[in-house]
């Protein structure tokens, strides 16, 4: 029994060769391949101008845990802030419980004045819950334009952890995850990894 390419018939009476035919299915392919990962590639919108409340920090507790003082509030009084999407070594958990500090604290005072002995002034944003049930306020932090909840894990210093109903920038956690694990940076690395994260 006899079988015939009906494609590569039509090509070839077309006056190409089985050569050029190929070239163009896998030219076409790869384009069409290549467009896919620029698209996959491409950041959502940044929302590059926060909106909550102004605040500066007094102290670092840890990997995702602020003191500050919010500035439009009076009586100004010291406040913790719980970043929240995301879940950061406890500080038992050595090196990368005391790593994820200093990193924070590094990302908060990075415009300190030194005639200032307070860290950095940052933008408190909350999402749907504001408050946990140890009545620390969950907010997204930005310093200075950044996402600081995005920055820690982009670093390896956290995990991107959803929790719904905060969830307005789980999206750029993930994606930010994804870059730390890809990278092997941080709690990701290959030759020191984490093992488990220790609960709240």
């Amino acid at each position: 029994m006899k079988f015939t390419n009906f494609n590569l018939v039509v090509t070839l009476v077309r006056g190409k060769s089985v050569l050029d035919y190929l070239w163009t299915k896998i030219s076409r392919k790869l384009i069409f391949g290549c467009l896919l990962l620029l698209a996959a590639c491409q950041t959502l919108p940044s929302e590059t101008t926060p909106t909550g409340l102004t605040a500066q920090v007094q102290r670092v507790v840890s990997g995702q845990t602020l003191e500050v003082v919010v500035t439009s509030q009076q009586p100004a009084l010291i406040e913790r802030v719980r970043l929240i999407g995301i879940k950061a070594p406890d500080l038992a958990q050595e090196p990368w419980g005391s790593d994820a500090k200093k990193q924070l604290e590094s990302l908060v005072s990075e415009d300190r004045d030194t005639a200032n002995p307070n860290l950095g002034s940052i933008i408190v944003e909350s999402d749907v819950q504001e408050k946990d049930r140890f009545d620390r306020r969950l907010a997204y932090v930005w310093h200075q334009g950044k996402l600081l909840n995005e920055e820690l894990v982009k670093q390896g210093y956290a995990i991107a952890i959803p929790s719904s109903p905060n969830i307005k920038y789980s999206e750029r956690l993930r994606r930010a995850q994804e870059y730390a694990r890809i990278m092997g940076l941080g709690i990701w690395n290959p030759e020191q990894p984490l093992r488990s994260l220790a609960s709240e």
